[in-house]
């Protein structure tokens, strides 16, 4: 069954010290939420579990991201973690230290009818 998309939001993470990619991730996904207030299930007919959210997150070491802390930052749906490059990294002035900036993009679709 296709998947039609409804919903795109961005936001973006940062951990400013210590390099933890998914503490950014966590921050990107926690702002693209904050951008949102879904209001149309009821008149769309839609309800809350059946979105299909697919949450893309870009760092620079996209290995380093735990997708299963990134999935529990969404409350409603069937979620999937996509992690790629992106985001960027600045590395301190003097010491071993990164500052770490993570981009999140969340798609949700539901089933075409």
């Amino acid at each position: 069954m296709a998947l039609v998309r409804w919903i795109t939001e961005m936001g973006m993470g940062v951990d400013v010290h210590g390099g933890d990619y998914t503490k950014a991730a966590e921050r990107a996904v926690s702002d693209a939420l904050r951008h949102s207030s879904l209001n149309f299930f009821a008149a769309a007919g839609k309800k809350r579990e059946d979105m299909q959210i697919e949450v893309r997150i870009g760092v620079a070491e996209p290995s380093q991201i735990d997708v299963e802390r990134i999935k529990a930052q969404v409350p409603y749906g069937t979620v999937t973690v996509t992690p790629m490059v992106g985001g960027l990294d600045v590395p301190a002035d003097r010491t071993d230290d990164v500052l770490v900036i993570a981009n999140a993009a969340i798609l949700v679709a539901f089933p075409e009818e």
